[in-house]
C-alpha cells in the first residue's frame, strides 16, 4: 500500500494547484482524478479577470483564446448597457488545455497523477487515512497523512468528513451552455442578458472565444429548475437572439453560490474549489478563487503534515487565511446577489437606463448597484452594513 503525505482527490483547477503548491514544499502528493482525461468534461463558461489571472499563471495563447476588454449588459426590456470596466479586463479560455497546464505545473514540482481513479471512501487508521480507490475496475488502497477534497460540489470527501456541504436550492446555479458558432458579436467584449422570463435568478451569457464562437449560456437558481430545466431556457434564448447559429458542442452543470461553506477543514481533511463552495456568488465564477484558495491550503496542509498535526484545529489556519483573502468579500458578495435577486424585470430596466443617462467613463458596477439600492429604500434598511461597505449614502 503506497503512502502519501497528501493525496488530492480531484484533478481540476483547484485540486491540481493545491497539489503544486505542496509538492514544491517537499510533500510527497497524489491527485486522484476519476475522469480519464484532466480537463475533460468542461463544465464552465470559462471566463477568468486577468489580473487575478497573472497571480498565478501568464496568459498563453494555447489556452487564453480571446482577451476581453469590456462588459455588455442587457435589461429585460432589451436595453442595453455598455459599462466602463478599465483595468478589469479578462480572457476567455479553454478549459482543456489550461486545466492540463495546471496539472502539469502539479507533475513537473513533484506531483503523482492518476487518472481514472476514482476515490470510493475513507477509513481513518490512528494518524492517517487509507483512501479506498477505483482504478477502471480494480480496486486500490493508499495511506495519506491529510486528503484534500477537491471533487467539486457534489464533494463526497466533504460528507465522508462530516462537514455540512449542503447547498440550498436557491443559492445553486444550474447552468446549460452551448459551444456556438456564427456569432457575430465585438469579440473583445462579454454579454450578459437578464429577465425574469430568460434566466429566473441568474443570467444568460456570451462570452466570446473567437472566430465567431462562443460559449452561449443560461444559469438559473435551482428553485426554478425544479419546474423547468435550463437547457429549454437555453434553447429559447437561442432561437431568440442568434437564430443562425449553430451548436458546435454542449455541456450543463451546477455551482454552488453561498458565499462559501462556514467549516472547511475537519480532521485530516480540507476542502476547497466548489467543494468549499468558493465561486463568486453573484457571477458564479470559480476559477480565480479556487486558484487562490488552492495556494492557501497547499501551504497550510504541508506546514500541518510536517508539524504531524493535520487536527481541524490546526487546518483552521486555512480557514483563518481564506477569510481574509476572499471569504469576507464573497459574504458581501452574497448580500449583493440577495439585492438582485428581489429586483424585479421593471426594476432591472429602470436601472439601465438611469445607467445609459451617464457619461460612458462613470458607468460602472459600483454605480448600477448604488443605483439599484437607491432605488428600494427598504433594500438599503436591509443592508446598512453594505451601503457603508460601498460609501452609499440614504
Amino acid at each position: 500500500m503506497k503512502t502519501y503525505d497528501i493525496v488530492v482527490v480531484g484533478g481540476g483547477p483547484a485540486g491540481c494547484f493545491t497539489a503544486k503548491v505542496a509538492a514544491e514544499s517537499g510533500a510527497r502528493v497524489l491527485i486522484l482524478e476519476r475522469d480519464p482525461e484532466i480537463g475533460v468534461p468542461v463544465r464552465c463558461a470559462e471566463a477568468v479577470g486577468e489580473e487575478g489571472l497573472k497571480e498565478f499563471l501568464e496568459p498563453d495563447p494555447r489556452w487564453a483564446l480571446n482577451r476581453i476588454e469590456g462588459v455588455t449588459f442587457f435589461a429585460p426590456d432589451g436595453t442595453r448597457v455598455d459599462l466602463n470596466v478599465e483595468g478589469m479586463a479578462g480572457y476567455v479560455l479553454d478549459r482543456r488545455t489550461f486545466d492540463k497546464e495546471v496539472a502539469r505545473l502539479a507533475g513537473d514540482a513533484g506531483a503523482e497523477i492518476w487518472t481514472r481513479a476514482s476515490a470510493l471512501g475513507l477509513v481513518r487508521e490512528g494518524k492517517e487515512l487509507r483512501i479506498e480507490v477505483d482504478l477502471g475496475g480494480r480496486e486500490e488502497e493508499v495511506r495519506a497523512k491529510l486528503v484534500v477534497g477537491a471533487d467539486g460540489v457534489e464533494s463526497r470527501v466533504g460528507r465522508w468528513a462530516g462537514l455540512r456541504t449542503y447547498c440550498p436550492l436557491k443559492d445553486m446555479e444550474v447552468c446549460a451552455q452551448y459551444l456556438m458558432g456564427g456569432i457575430s458579436l465585438d469579440s473583445s467584449r462579454i454579454y450578459m442578458y437578464f429577465g425574469r422570463k430568460l434566466a429566473p435568478g441568474g443570467y444568460a451569457w456570451v462570452f466570446p472565444k473567437g472566430e465567431g464562437t462562443a460559449n452561449v449560456g443560461v444559469g438559473i437558481s435551482g428553485e426554478f429548475a425544479r419546474e423547468r430545466p435550463p437547457s429549454e431556457y437555453l434553447d429559447a434564448f437561442v432561437d431568440k437572439f442568434f437564430p443562425s447559429a449553430y451548436i458546435l458542442g454542449s455541456t450543463a452543470g451546477g455551482v454552488p453560490c453561498t458565499g462559501g461553506l462556514r467549516r472547511m477543514v475537519a480532521d485530516g481533511i480540507l476542502l476547497v474549489g466548489d467543494a468549499a463552495h468558493q465561486a463568486n456568488p453573484v457571477s458564479g465564477g470559480g476559477i480565480i478563487p479556487a486558484l487562490k484558495a488552492a495556494r492557501i491550503a497547499g501551504r497550510v496542509a504541508t506546514r500541518a503534515v510536517f508539524e504531524g498535526d493535520t487536527s481541524a484545529g490546526r487546518l483552521h489556519e486555512y480557514e483563518v487565511e481564506w477569510e481574509e483573502e476572499l471569504g469576507r468579500a464573497h459574504r458581501t458578495a452574497y448580500a449583493v446577489k440577495e439585492v438582485i435577486y428581489e429586483l424585479s424585470d421593471d426594476d432591472l430596466n429602470g436601472i439601465a437606463r438611469s445607467t445609459n443617462e451617464l457619461p460612458p467613463e462613470e458607468r460602472t458596477l459600483g454605480r448600477v448597484f448604488r443605483s439599484a439600492l437607491l432605488r428600494h429604500p427598504k433594500l438599503i434598511l436591509k443592508l446598512p452594513w453594505l451601503l457603508l461597505k460601498m460609501g452609499v449614502k440614504r
